[in-house]
């Protein structure tokens, strides 16, 4: 659990990049209507939980910023008890003021008064451009004619890009949970009938480990669904002598994980599988042990995709010079996509990747990101030996860039051929 006072450190160190006499605004999320008069599960904006910790909808933090000084405002929703036998207890003022390291704290209804007053001492607006929010909207018309707007989700992903050392130890509690999911669904693979049993134990695992939920739509592809890269129907039929690509992962306190392992449902790998799925593993491996502080991703993915198609053409499913082919970028067919991304509260944290003023970022100690090389072969691809068309393998974990090098936080899922047909016995 991450305490009240790295909230306190994540706001003062944000004020540092501020302009003087600006004023910032942050909104909670808003809660999301399923059908009708019921709602998602609510979860709040990830950039106002990372500023305050708070998960209460219906609120605003204002940090306001003089020349060097600031102040900050936090507003709350107001205690109702007939409201609350419905829907739950809430902070309230009062108890907000005891637990939050903030220096003002108002109910959430006398926030555009207050905000008309502390606005005239300002000449910069910062917001998040990218929240699909009408109170957004409303600030932004409001104020358009006499303040410059910033974006403060600019400013803020700079920020989570390096994650604390509680950060982490939430990260890899997510991790922990997930790696008991995984290592389920290898052992129950050939007991099912249809994936979604298999996700079904799996997120089962993930809420009976104290996880609020999953970090995305868990994917649990058999067979030929594996080369839809976002596949989440999840309602086909295990077939026995095929692959399972399942990647889930489970979010908790707030904290992602995000793993993919690529399973036999019967248990046993047959002889193509083996081929395709060690070259995957053999070119994961080798870019993880790549990291370390100052290489570029782009370095990562350019050597992931060098060895995947090398890898392709030694087994006929590219020909001709891996140079030429590389450069034509025939290799995209099996492998469209990136070799990672950041993650952290969110899975696919909104960091850059490049600064200001376009360069590439060096990874630094402290960065979470994933790496995931995969083959996709469409069970139409004619193109391709017959023995590998219709499988689809990826395999994913979470690392750590360290001072030294890494930290694969998800090195305890197993995923050597030996160990996976181990656990389905």
């Amino acid at each position: 659990m991450i305490k009240e006072k790295e909230f306190f450190l994540r706001r003062k160190e944000l004020v540092k990049k501020l302009s003087s006499h600006s004023i910032s605004v942050i909104f909670s999320a808003e809660p999301k209507i399923r059908s009708n008069d019921t709602e998602y599960p609510y979860r709040q904006d990830s950039n106002f939980y990372y500023l305050t910790g708070f998960k209460e909808d219906n609120a605003v933090l204002v940090i306001c910023k003089a020349k060097k000084a600031y102040e900050t405002y936090l507003f709350v929703q107001k205690k109702d008890k007939t409201l609350e036998l419905w829907t739950g207890k809430r902070v309230g003022e009062k108890r907000a003021r005891k637990i939050f390291k903030v220096d003002n704290v108002f109910t959430v209804d006398t926030f555009e008064e207050k905000l008309s007053e502390l606005i005239q001492k300002s000449k910069h607006l910062y917001f998040d451009f990218s929240v699909n929010d009408k109170r957004v909207d409303i600030l932004r018309e409001k104020t358009k004619a006499y303040f410059s707007h910033n974006n403060i989700a600019i400013l803020l992903g700079n920020q989570r890009l390096l994650k604390s050392k509680e950060e982490v130890t939430l990260i890899k509690k997510a991790i922990a949970i997930t790696a008991k999911a995984h290592h389920n669904a290898m052992q129950n693979s050939a007991k099912v009938g249809f994936e979604y049993e298999l996700q079904a134990g799996i997120e089962n695992i993930f809420k009976r480990e104290g996880a609020y939920s999953d970090a995305y739509t868990s994917i649990v592809a058999c067979g030929n669904s594996a080369n839809t890269l976002h596949y989440i129907e999840n309602d086909k039929k295990l077939v026995s002598g095929e692959l399972i690509l399942i990647d889930a992962g489970c979010e908790y306190e707030y904290y992602a994980s995000d793993i993919t392992r690529t399973i036999p449902v019967s248990g046993k790998f047959s002889e193509p599988q083996k081929e395709l799925y060690s070259l995957v593993l053999e070119v994961e491996k080798k870019i993880i042990e790549m990291i370390q502080p100052g290489i570029l991703r782009s370095d990562l993915h350019k050597e992931s995709e060098r060895l995947l198609c090398e890898g392709m053409v030694g087994l006929g499913i590219l020909k001709g010079s891996v140079k030429k082919l590389l450069k034509k970028e025939k290799h995209k067919k099996y492998y469209p996509h990136g070799i990672g991304h950041w993650m952290g509260i969110d899975v696919h944290d909104p960091c850059p990747y490049k600064n200001e003023r376009g360069k590439e970022l060096k990874l630094q100690s402290g960065m979470v990101m994933t790496i995931e090389p995969g083959i996709y072969i469409d069970k139409e691809d004619t193109s391709v030996p017959k023995r590998y068309r219709g499988i689809g393998i990826r395999i994913e974990d979470d690392i750590l860039v360290t001072d030294s090098g890494y930290e694969n936080l998800s090195n305890a899922i197993v995923k050597e051929i030996e160990e996976i047909e181990g656990l389905s016995l």
